[in-house]
């Protein structure tokens, strides 16, 4: 006979922020864009010398060498700091119907199987990275999909079925 654990609920703002806090792998914040701010004149300054004596060395004059550093220069500052605001990009949360659908996850000795309104995926134990048990809610990593967040409160004040469910996961993922 095989077991199946099933939890179902909707995923409230609280989870949503909890839930990109997890899946966040980037360590880029509000103050990488300091530091974009910071480092882009200092990047464009010294692409201005390079490119000031690498004129000046192939013989050109003072308004080529002028004309040519300061393009490079203005492109390399304005590249540097759009690299720097893709890093720091940030999702928001609530993707699509988090946050408007209830979710119906199974645990299974097949798979784990989640459900949002008509749409179902099964994950086989195998396509699942890791599981932590974090502070009041399960994270699931998921090789090729987004990272799955079960909030204790969808157990109610069933702390037993909370915690067999919790376990029944790591078990499967720790094989």
């Amino acid at each position: 006979m095989s077991d199946t654990f099933r939890v179902s609920g909707r995923l409230q703002s609280r989870d949503l922020k909890r839930l990109v806090r997890v899946s966040r792998s980037g360590t880029i914040g509000p103050m990488a864009l300091y530091y974009a701010g910071l480092t882009a004149p200092i990047i464009s300054a010294s692409v201005a010398l390079l490119a000031k004596d690498g004129a000046r060395s192939l013989g050109w004059g003072p308004i080529s060498q002028l004309l040519v550093s300061a393009n490079l220069a203005a492109f390399a500052g304005i590249a540097w700091y759009i690299i720097f605001m893709r890093w720091s990009y940030r999702n928001r949360p609530g993707r699509g119907t988090e946050s408007s659908l209830d979710t119906e996850v199974s645990a299974s000795d097949e798979c784990l199987s989640v459900r949002r309104g008509p749409v179902e995926t099964r994950v086989g134990w195998a396509g699942v990275r890791k599981v932590n048990a974090g502070k009041a809610h399960l994270s699931v990593f998921i090789d090729g999909a987004d990272t799955l967040i079960i909030p204790d409160a969808w157990f109610g004040s069933d702390a037993a079925r909370c915690e067999a469910f919790s376990r029944y996961v790591q078990s499967k993922v720790a094989r």
